[in-house]
C-alpha cells in the first residue's frame, strides 16, 4: 500500500516513503521531518482508482489464502490524469435532451460546469439516451384507428339480389295433354249434355245429385265410385258423363272420368271428342299416364278406351290394375274418381273390380229395372262395397233424373 506524504505544517518536505517503503529506514513515522497522513478527498480518489484498476486486472488470488506464492502482489501503476468519459457521455445525453425538448441549459453533475448549448455531432447509429417506456393500455387505444360510424338518417339501402325462386313440385295433372271440349254444345254430341243446358231441370238434378254425393264421399273419406245399372240401357254413361261435368264446375278441384267399360266403351262418343288411348295396356302398365288420359279443362280429365276387349274381367282381376289405379289418384291428387262400368247382372266385370271402389252409385231405368233387379244388385254388392244411392233415370216425370239414397 503506497502512503502519501504530505508536507508539515512548518513547510519542510517529509519523506517520501514511509516505514513500509524502506526497511532499513529507522526513522519513526512521527518524525519532526513530516507526517504520513492521507486527506478525505485524497483517499476517495485513491479508492475509486485502484478499484477501477482491479476491474481491469481482473480477480487476484489472496496471499493468505494462497500459501503457495507467497509474493505480494505489486500494486498497479497509478492511472494517468485523464478526464472520465463517463461525465462526458452524460454531457452528450444531457445536451441531446436539452436540445431536443427546448429546455434551458441544465447543470451537470459537476457543480462547477455548465451543460454546452452547442449541438451534439450525429452518428452514424445513434443511440437512444433513454429507453423506450412500455406502451400503456391508454396508448395501445389512443393509437388504434377510430371506428366509423355511419349516420343513420343518412343511410343508403343498397339493392339486394332477388330470391331466387325454388323449384315447384312436379305435377303430373298439369302434363297431360289438354283436348278442346265445347262445353257450351254447339257441336252436336251423341248424348245430352247438361253443361250446355244449365237452366234445364236435367242440369239441375245432375247438380244435387253432385253435391249429396260429394257430402257422402267427404264424410267417410272416399274418392272412388263405380257408376252402374242391373241391365243395358240403363243410362250408365250418360249419368257418369253429366256427373262429371257437374263435378267439374266446382272451384278447386279435380276429377277424373275412367271408361272402364271393355264391352261397349262410350264415354269419347258422348262428349264428343275422338277416341284415345288403351285402357288394357295402361292398367297392366305399358302406357304411362300423360299418354293414356286427356284433359277437358282445368279441373276435369278423362281416361277413354278405343279397343274393346271381351276378356275384360280377367284384365280387372289383374294385381297390376289396382296399382296402376292407385298410383295414378296419387299422382294426380283428385278429389273424385268416376268409373263407368258395364251392367252387374250380366257380366262378372263390376265384381271383379269391387275391391278398387269405395262405393257404388246404382243408375235405374224407370222404363225397363224392376225391383227385383235391385234387389239382385243390392245382394250382390253386399259385403264388397257400399250402395250410395240410386238415380232413377228416365222417369216419367218433369225431372227425368231422380236420387233415391
Amino acid at each position: 500500500m503506497k502512503h502519501f506524504a504530505v508536507s508539515a505544517s512548518d513547510g519542510t518536505p517529509a519523506r517520501p516513503g514511509g516505514a513500509g517503503d524502506d526497511p532499513n529506514n529507522t526513522t519513526p513515522a512521527s518524525d519532526k521531518g513530516g507526517e504520513d497522513r492521507m486527506t478525505q478527498k485524497g483517499y476517495k480518489t485513491f479508492r475509486r482508482r485502484n478499484t477501477a484498476a482491479r476491474q481491469q486486472a481482473g480477480p487476484t488470488v489472496d496471499a493468505a489464502a494462497n500459501p503457495v506464492s507467497a509474493e505480494p502482489t505489486p500494486a498497479p501503476s497509478a492511472p494517468s490524469k485523464q478526464p472520465d468519459p463517463a461525465p462526458k457521455a452524460a454531457q452528450n445525453r444531457t445536451r441531446e435532451t436539452a436540445q431536443t425538448k427546448g429546455a434551458t441549459p441544465v447543470k451537470g453533475a459537476n457543480p462547477a460546469q455548465e451543460v454546452n448549448q452547442e449541438p451534439a455531432p450525429q452518428l452514424d447509429n445513434p443511440q437512444p439516451a433513454v429507453a423506450a417506456k412500455p406502451r400503456t393500455e391508454p396508448a395501445r387505444h389512443a393509437r388504434a384507428k377510430p371506428r366509423l360510424e355511419l349516420d343513420r338518417q343518412a343511410r343508403v339501402d343498397l339493392p339486394q339480389e332477388p330470391p331466387i325462386g325454388l323449384p315447384t313440385r312436379f305435377d303430373p295433372w298439369l302434363q297431360i295433354s289438354q283436348v278442346p271440349f265445347d262445353f257450351l254444345g254447339q257441336k252436336p254430341s251423341r248424348l245430352p249434355l247438361v253443361s250446355a243446358f244449365r237452366a234445364s231441370p236435367t242440369a239441375r238434378a245432375f247438380d244435387l245429385l253432385r253435391t249429396r254425393l260429394l257430402h257422402s264421399l267427404k264424410a267417410h273419406g272416399w274418392k272412388r265410385v263405380a257408376v252402374t245399372s242391373p241391365a243395358a240401357g240403363g243410362g250408365t254413361t250418360f249419368c257418369a258423363v253429366n256427373l262429371a261435368l257437374s263435378l267439374a264446375r266446382v272451384p278447386q278441384s279435380r276429377t277424373l272420368l275412367m271408361d272402364m267399360n271393355f264391352r261397349n266403351p262410350g264415354i269419347a262418343a258422348a262428349l264428343g271428342i275422338p277416341p284415345h288411348g288403351d285402357m288394357a295396356a295402361f292398367l297392366a302398365g305399358e302406357v304411362p299416364l300423360s299418354q293414356q288420359l286427356q284433359r277437358l279443362s282445368e279441373s276435369l280429365a278423362v281416361g277413354s278406351n278405343c279397343h274393346p276387349d271381351h276378356n275384360a274381367s280377367d284384365i280387372l282381376h289383374d294385381r297390376r290394375a289396382a296399382d296402376v289405379i292407385s298410383t295414378m289418384i296419387d299422382e294426380t291428387q283428385a278429389d273424385t274418381v268416376l268409373f263407368d262400368l258395364p251392367p252387374v247382372l250380366e257380366h262378372d266385370d263390376v265384381t271383379a273390380f269391387l275391391p278398387q271402389v269405395d262405393g257404388v252409385l246404382l243408375i235405374s231405368d224407370g222404363d225397363r229395372t224392376t225391383a227385383a233387379e235391385l234387389a239382385a244388385c243390392e245382394k250382390m254388392l253386399a259385403g264388397h262395397a257400399p250402395l250410395l244411392g240410386v238415380v232413377l233415370n228416365k222417369a216419367q216425370q218433369s225431372d227425368k233424373t231422380q236420387v233415391t239414397p
